[in-house]
């Protein structure tokens, strides 16, 4: 299984470094293949282990979506490069792990030992292509190139190697190579018009926005540890359907302002949301039917797309469980950070206590009611403070109110007082009904 090894080590260092892994499966994978089905590879295996190849480098520095993501989300870059690199080797690991029993399992494969004479010779040999990726990381971290540029670079100096260093291509063959890459530029990138359209349309028709607003409805619940294991189950099934419907970079911009607020409020540290994130979209990349992917390779390798949907099942189940391994267990993605960087508490509103009607404390109204009218009217403090009943009883004379307007009274009673105090009632108070305290006594019930 050596060389299904290097091929996947291989794809894993190119996207790191282009940001696509489209291009990984059309360019070492184009290499790559042929020379897997010449070693006597099962040619669905072949198929599989080079489109699902493309997608392995997403998680390793200086990868684009990393640095992406963490724009969006508002964290630092470096530490996300941190959070990704044991998730990265865990994807990888499991399908060498794959690609290790496969060829051991298949016995025409042809088998070699390792030497280190030869290893060092292959070395020397492969000078100026290992030559290239230093090249462009010293030129993109000094700023002498630009993305853009360092794609027009590379293609310079391929150019260059391939024609006056190894002259394994000759200048009258060039029109041709030329025709023959145009073509399939041209084609891959109206899969990639057709996407970018279709991921429009979701993004207009808020389709991201109802299916996260339908999936949280599972993940109603008062337990903390349940919410937030609900929460990642429903946002993996999530993400996994966003990686097939859109390309990497929309779904970036589009879905984590959506997620990541939900996520902050379930306590979920920032960095491993942001792995697990890339990981779903790696797979969503290969998920039939719809996973770009599967038709950048079925168009590269002249096969029916069916085929590849068969291919890559093997493949997507391992990633399922490197995936369910990093979600799950979140030291994988902060081992190497800062403790405490990125973490956030988990909000929980606290519970209301259910307390019975009867041990409620029950607050007088503003202004103290006819309490304090009786306290108004003792004068002296003569009268007791138990409402009206205890302001008839220490009147001792048994006619109630009626005897406390006599005593009061000296000109009408109370119920002058009653008409004095309508006709000079601000407007905006209502004026007493008529009929001054003894209608209130008959009210009351009081004899």
């Amino acid at each position: 299984g050596g060389l299904a090894m290097v091929c996947l080590v291989a794809s894993a260092f190119f996207t790191t470094f282009t940001g696509g892994s489209g291009i990984t499966i059309v360019a070492i994978g184009g290499l790559l293949y042929p020379a897997l089905v010449s070693e006597k590879y099962p040619e669905r295996f072949s198929l599989g282990l080079v489109t699902a190849g493309g997608s392995l480098g997403l998680l390793f520095p200086p990868s684009l979506p990393i640095v992406l993501f963490a724009v969006v989300a508002g964290i630092e870059v470096e530490k996300m490069f941190l959070a990704g690199l044991l998730p990265g080797v865990v994807t990888v690991f499991a399908l060498a792990v794959y690609a290790g029993f496969v060829g051991l399992k298949n016995k025409e494969i042809p088998r070699q030992s390792f030497e280190w004479g030869e290893a060092k010779a292959s070395l020397i040999a492969v000078f100026w292509e290992l030559l290239l990726p230093v090249l462009l990381i010293a030129a993109l971290a000094f700023g002498v190139l630009r993305i853009h540029e360092a794609a027009a670079f590379t293609a310079l100096y391929v150019l260059i190697i391939e024609v006056f260093v190894y002259k394994d291509v000759k200048i009258k063959d060039l029109q041709g190579i030329v025709r023959e890459s145009m073509t399939m530029v041209g084609a891959i990138l109206a899969i990639l018009a057709t996407a970018v359209g279709f991921t429009g349309y979701l993004i207009q028709a808020q389709v991201p926005m109802k299916i996260l607003e339908w999936m949280q409805s599972f993940i109603a619940t008062d337990d903390p540890v349940q919410a937030q294991i609900m929460f990642l189950l429903v946002l993996n099934v999530f993400l996994l359907i966003v990686g097939m419907l859109m390309d990497i970079f929309s779904a970036i911009v589009v879905v984590v302002p959506l997620v990541l607020p939900v996520a902050r409020q379930l306590g979920i540290n920032d960095y491993h949301l942001g792995i697990v994130f890339l990981l779903n979209l790696e797979i969503g990349y290969l998920t039939p039917p719809v996973g770009l992917n599967l038709f950048i390779s079925s168009f590269r390798f002249n096969k029916p797309v069916t085929a590849l949907y068969k291919a890559v099942l093997p493949f997507i189940a391992l990633l399922i469980v490197a995936l369910a391994v990093t979600t799950y267990w979140p030291r994988l993605s902060l081992m190497f950070l800062p403790e405490g960087a990125g973490d956030n508490v988990m909000q929980v509103d606290e519970p209301t206590p259910d307390v019975p009607v009867e041990d409620v404390p029950i607050e007088p109204p503003p202004g103290g009611g006819l309490d304090d009218l009786e306290d108004l009217l003792e004068g002296g403090g003569e009268l007791g403070g138990g409402g009206l009943d205890a302001l008839e009883d220490e009147l001792n004379g048994g006619g109630g109110l009626d005897a406390l307007e006599q005593e009061l009274g000296g000109g009408g009673g109370l119920d002058a007082l009653e008409q004095e105090l309508n006709e000079g009632a601000p407007p905006t108070m209502e004026a007493a009904p008529a009929g001054g305290l003894d209608a209130l006594e008959q009210e009351l019930g009081i004899e």
